[in-house]
């Protein structure tokens, strides 16, 4: 309702709703997380850089206006909102800035690259490494200060803090392959990395120098830890589940297979290879009570010491800890903050959770690195986690009382009852996410969570504490069989259940303002404790109802030109090569919601030796994969593509109006065209523009040859 509504409407009605707002009060903190995020998101949606000043010039009018304004309740919180708001903003505009790094400005180089292993992330085709203080040889590219490149297999001998010396070949980032898709160039900026690229040649590796700085020295201290106990998990234990097991100790998910990654994901089971609250509580839980109940069996500590107290301050230690074996990723640092919250609180003497502690892990986060609003591994964990803590909210004190007062067999079925109604929650929360950016649902997620999280609770995370804990005595070897045993039991659930039909849907994706609808309609069903939550139901209703809203392309072209796509006026999907780029090839299939590609030449598609042909709202669409095509379909195609350079002969006004060849894709990466009637302008999106708009987007550039070797 707006403010003019507002006035406008009955006072019954306008009195009602403000006695509402007024009583829910001790709420209104739970939104300045909330306004602080819109913030963020404001600045990464703008089509252009703001100018530098934006962000302070935002905090000061804020400012100005909440100490010249905010007199009244209601425009005090607005001022208050929107003070968090330019907060936001401008966290997010230094943020982008303060992470600038050099790029390789160059499509393709093949170089000798140099440099310190900061990280090292086991996988079965080779290790990928990250390298640091980055030097090339043999080309005149400019140098990114953080390289990633794939090793070959035999390469698996590298630790952090080794120097590194590997003929590579390397390229600038890749950007989306789809428009509006995961753009890794982005997160690569963010991360510092200017290139990746993958190795021509086994590395000479050699130890790494004494003369690290403190910082850096514990970081590869760190990181050497990790390695080293990812390895002797995944020695220790057989099969995909020592790969699963090193996953769970240590967030490195490279020895997975694919297949587990599906299996888990189809049955709804993939939370539990991503490091986050679950994993993150039941460890600090785990050693909180076995240092507490160990202390209550020696009589001196058991009557004079306080054991709750030192339980929890080894807890947050143990916590701490985890947290940096398992890498710190957003979810690891989200369930960090709250469950030293929660341990603080018992040093203080309260106890408890909710959801101001939520909102603390969350503003703490988004100040700090306000690119994780963009991630789905932030937006799935906080929404599961808010719809978690606000279910519970009322059923907690019911839940401890029944449990009190009731036999063992009952409450043995309420910790089941509860999982699954944890499960129902979660899932619920989570599915708008995982339907915008993967475009898939798992119905059979509740059943597969119902057997595996106990599982996982109470037999694989306790014995993967201990194997940590005898890891440095190397008696780890005692527990990791049994602990093989529990993860293939999750294993062989996730299998099963995916193999159920119907595990698995392809759903559309909804319209981006439709996700914004449906998360704003689920904050306001968990945020406020009264019965107008509830029509946030409607909001999430009405966001889930634009599902297949958006018009995907009609052309789709890889950075590569490797893949290109083709949707055909009788409803198939059409592929050059299946087998080239899996990783783009999977995004287009979800994104364009098919369950299946047909190759070309397949019936229905008019192919010969020299490309493919296709007629399409009225335009005549051309492949050509030899040189010999282009003589014909210049002349008679409207849009022209080709895995070749289109000849210059082609181009100009009485050649095809869209020309997209090899050269094109080097310059400006992948492209997606829409195709109206014959009397409407072809729409071409690039992935990389002449003039681009933000600092982690590249330019339009044109392939140089090497410098040398």
């Amino acid at each position: 309702m707006t403010s003019a509504a507002f006035v406008r409407a009955p006072s019954g009605l306008r009195d009602g709703l403000w006695s509402a707002f007024v009583a829910e009060r001790d709420r209104w903190v739970l939104w300045l997380p909330v306004a602080l995020g819109i913030g963020i998101w404001v600045y990464f949606a703008l089509p252009r850089e703001p100018v530098w000043f934006a962000g302070p010039i935002l905090l000061a009018v804020s400012v100005a206006g909440l100490v010249a304004l905010g007199r009244g309740t209601s425009l005090r919180l607005m001022m208050v909102l929107t003070l968090f708001a330019a907060m936001g903003f401008s966290a997010a505009q230094w943020r982008a800035h303060s992470a600038a790094a050099p790029v390789l400005d160059e499509a393709q180089v093949t170089t000798v690259v140099t440099g310190r292993v900061v990280s090292v992330e086991p996988a079965a085709r080779g290790p990928r490494v990250i390298l640091d203080h980055v030097r090339f040889s043999g080309t005149g590219a400019a140098v990114p200060e953080r390289v990633r490149v794939r090793l070959r297999v035999i390469d698996d001998a590298v630790r952090p803090g080794d120097q590194l010396r590997v003929r590579a070949r390397l390229s600038p980032p890749p950007d989306a392959s789809y428009p509006g898709g995961y753009d890794f160039s982005r997160v690569a900026w963010f991360r510092g990395i200017g290139a990746v690229g993958f190795a021509l040649a086994p590395a000479d590796i050699s130890p790494g120098v004494s003369s690290e700085g403190l910082v850096a020295g514990f970081r590869s201290m760190i990181e050497r830890a990790r390695v080293g106990i990812a390895t002797r998990i995944a020695d220790g234990i057989d099969g995909p589940a020592g790969g699963v097991a090193a996953a769970l100790a240590t967030g490195q998910r490279g020895g997975i297979p694919e297949d587990v990654r599906d299996d888990m994901r189809d049955s709804g089971l993939a939370h539990l290879l991503a490091i986050s609250g679950l994993h993150l509580g039941l460890v600090a839980g785990f050693v909180f009570a076995l240092v507490r109940g160990g202390l209550a069996l020696w009589p001196r500590a058991a009557l004079g010491w306080p054991l709750k107290k030192i339980a929890a301050v080894t807890a947050l230690a143990a916590a701490a800890v985890y947290l940096m074996l398992a890498g710190a990723t957003i979810p690891t640092q989200r369930a960090f903050v709250m469950t030293a919250i929660v341990l603080v609180a018992i040093l203080v003497n309260r106890t408890g959770i909710s959801l101001r502690l939520v909102a603390w892990a969350a503003l703490i986060i988004l100040l700090l690195r306000p690119e994780a609003l963009l991630s789905v591994s932030f937006q799935m964990s906080f929404a599961a986690v808010i719809a978690l803590v606000a279910a519970y909210e009322g059923l907690a004190g019911r839940f401890r009382r029944v449990a009190a007062t009731s036999p063992w067999t009952r409450r043995v079925l309420m910790y089941f009852a509860a999982i699954a109604f944890s499960s129902l929650i979660a899932s619920l929360a989570t599915a708008p996410f995982a339907v915008f950016h993967f475009n898939r649902f798992a119905p059979m997620g509740l059943a597969a969570n119902l057997l595996a999280v106990p599982i996982t609770a109470l037999w694989v995370m306790p014995l993967e504490v201990l194997a940590l804990l005898l890891m440095p005595l190397g008696l780890e070897g005692i527990v990791l069989p049994a602990l093989g045993w529990g993860v293939e039991a999750v294993l062989w659930i996730a299998r099963t259940v995916a193999a159920w039909p119907g595990a698995a849907i392809t759903v559309a994706q909804p319209t981006m303002a439709g996700m914004i609808l449906a998360a704003s309609g689920g904050l306001w069903l968990c945020l406020w404790r009264r019965g107008w939550r509830y029509a946030g139901i409607s909001l999430i209703v009405a966001g889930l109802a634009t599902a297949g809203g958006d018009d995907p392309p009609d052309i789709l072209v890889s950075g590569n030109a490797n893949l290109i796509a083709i949707r055909s006026d009788t409803g198939a999907t059409y592929l050059s090569n299946p087998q080239a780029s899996p990783f783009v090839r999977d995004i287009w299939q979800r994104r364009l919601g098919v369950p299946a590609f047909t190759p070309f030449g397949a019936v229905g598609l008019n192919c010969d030796a020299v490309g493919c042909s296709e007629q399409l709202a009225g335009h005549v669409v051309a492949v050509v994969e030899n040189a010999r095509g282009f003589e014909e379909e210049c002349r008679r195609a409207d849009i022209l593509i080709s895995t070749e350079p289109i000849p210059r002969s082609c181009r100009g006004p009485n050649g095809p109006a869209v020309t997209i060849g090899r050269f094109d894709v080097w310059r400006s990466g992948a492209h997606a065209v829409w195709l109206s009637d014959e009397n409407q302008p072809i729409t071409v999106w690039r992935a990389r523009e002449r003039d681009p708009g933000r600092p982690w987007m590249r330019a339009t550039q044109q392939p140089k040859r090497n410098a040398g070797n």
